[in-house]
């Protein structure tokens, strides 16, 4: 059975900037100790993993051979309303205004819808939401999410795989007098001071994790204990690992069938890819066929790519996995982020540090790119994300790069040889290199983006900047808005050194990401 272990969250220095309906509107304050709500004091928070220490040690004195300390920061609570005495909270811009030494960043709770914050002993390049059945559009509270993601520790045999349960996530309690939208929701038992609790299994696995896709799940999806749910690692140290998170799964809600245990078997990946050699990767994405009535899988396909510019696909068996001897090869540099078609099975698209950004077919004898767009950004592209909503928008692909430019581009435009694609749209808020990037799974228009300037930023191309509205400036009296572009919805800070960034697809609008100091599951009420 899994071992509850307790730790007492620290005091929290670290700042959240986040912006409300329209543009960036945290606050900052001066000469008060404000961090997110009231985390000046001392809160207990339940662990519940599969390692834990004896019962009566004391809070952070578990056995050294847990597999990670995790600290579980509760959703963000009440702050103290400032006095008649103190000056107005200022919007603070990202990039436009500095703190001085005796501010810090104050969150716009109002904003907020749900927000949740947890530290991990090691930090998580990569990570992916887990589709489970507990159904879809959920917009109950609390809510729970599962996650897979891996480390970097600092050596390699500490190394793990974890699959992650985050449950009673509840709603971001609202400050005094601030009002609700909901005339309902003062009694909302979903917005209860209630802390999270954070259950996960661990895998071993050698060397640190560079990237982590779960493979896609059908729509009409049912979990099947039977069946397995693979899930691929990029290691630092060339391979690529496949393994069955099933078991996994199962354990962190035993059923009487199922009950807690995990086979030994289940450590060890079902397939491990060699053909990069000893070169790593980033780039990693899975595509699945699915059967008739769209509730199973019948297969499963797995593209990587290295830092050498080789691309190698996997694909599903009867017997397992197979991995064709020839790479696909036309970049010149790293590739550095891979996407499968949403409509078209054997089509995906690469990006890569020689600036470019081509589209494939299988089919192509050679394994050479049929389409190519040469210096699509001024420095190397990072990360891509192809439109997938049913709207009829899988022409869309935005991307991020490392000089923080975000461009979004109509792919229908790419077949003319005569005429360079140019993006319907570009975006250079971020001024630090883009680190993840993808598309809402159902509002077409809509994205997420996050950069090493330690933002996330959500997008809505369907927005278009009124001149008519009070000032020009984004329907704002605060003239300091003026450069926000329409399309910028919400940022969020508070992290340090952001990673990765995905919507949770079954929790609609909920956003989760990692960073080097932890994780965030937030979610916000412009989206």
């Amino acid at each position: 059975m899994s071992a509850s272990k307790k730790r007492t969250v620290n005091d929290l220095d670290d700042s959240h900037a986040e912006p409300n309906k329209r543009g960036p509107s945290s606050k900052r304050k001066g000469n008060e100790e404000v961090g997110m709500g009231d985390f000046e004091d001392e809160w207990e928070d339940e662990v519940d993993s599969d390692e834990g220490p004896n019962e009566g040690e004391e809070a952070g004195q578990g056995n050294q051979d847990d597999a990670m300390d995790i600290d579980i920061h509760p959703a963000v609570e009440d702050a103290q309303a400032p006095s008649s005495k103190q000056a107005a909270p200022q919007t603070f811009l990202p990039g436009l205004h500095k703190l001085s030494k005796d501010e810090i960043l104050e969150p716009d709770q109002s904003a907020y819808e749900m927000l949740h914050r947890m530290n991990v002993a090691w930090p998580c390049l990569s990570f992916d939401v887990l589709r489970d059945g507990l159904g879809e559009e959920r917009r109950k509270y609390p809510a729970t999410a599962y996650v897979v993601t891996g480390t970097q520790a600092d050596t390699s045999s500490k190394n793990e795989v974890l699959i992650m349960k985050m449950s009673a996530l509840y709603k971001t309690q609202k400050d005094d007098g601030s009002g609700s939208d909901d005339d309902d929701s003062d009694d909302d038992d979903g917005a209860l001071d209630e802390d999270a609790v954070l259950e996960y299994k661990s895998i071993p696995h050698v060397g640190g994790v560079n990237r982590v896709r779960a493979q896609p799940t059908p729509l009409n999806y049912t979990p099947n204990p039977s069946l397995p749910y693979h899930v691929a690692t990029w290691a630092d140290t060339g391979k690529v690992h496949i393994y069955n998170v099933r078991p996994f799964m199962e354990a962190l809600d035993p059923s009487p069938q199922s009950g807690s245990s995990i086979p030994e078997a289940a450590k060890k990946p079902v397939h491990t890819i060699t053909s990069h050699g000893r070169s790593e990767g980033f780039a990693l994405d899975w595509a699945a066929s699915f059967s008739a009535d769209n509730t199973s899988v019948s297969g499963v396909r797995l593209l990587s790519g290295d830092i050498t510019s080789k691309i190698y696909l996997t694909t599903s068996t009867i017997s397992g996995f197979t991995t064709s001897p020839n790479p696909f090869t036309s970049h010149t540099s790293s590739i550095e982020d891979l996407q499968w078609s949403p409509s078209e099975p054997t089509v995906f698209a690469s990006c890569s540090a020689d600036q470019s950004i081509r589209i494939w077919d299988v089919r192509v004898k050679g394994r050479k790119s049929a389409m190519v767009v040469e210096n699509a950004h001024d420095a190397d592209i990072n990360v891509i994300s192809w439109n997938r909503t049913t709207g009829g928008s899988g022409y869309l692909m935005v991307s991020g790069g490392d000089e923080g430019g975000l461009k979004v581009w109509d792919l229908r435009g790419w077949n003319k040889p005569s005429q360079k694609p140019s993006p319907v749209a570009a975006f250079t808020w971020h001024k630090a290199p883009i680190t993840s990037v993808e598309w809402h799974p159902t509002e077409e228009s809509a994205f997420v983006a996050s950069g090493a300037d330690d933002q996330i930023t959500i997008w809505d191309l369907a927005v278009e900047e009124d001149p008519d509205e009070v000032g020009g400036t984004n329907g704002t009296s605060d003239p300091s808005l003026r450069h926000v572009p329409a399309q910028l919805l919400f940022v969020h800070q508070g992290q340090k050194d952001i990673k990765e960034v995905h919507w949770h697809s079954q929790i609609p609008g909920a956003v989760v990401s990692t960073a080097f100091d932890g994780f965030n599951i937030f979610k916000t009420i412009s989206i």
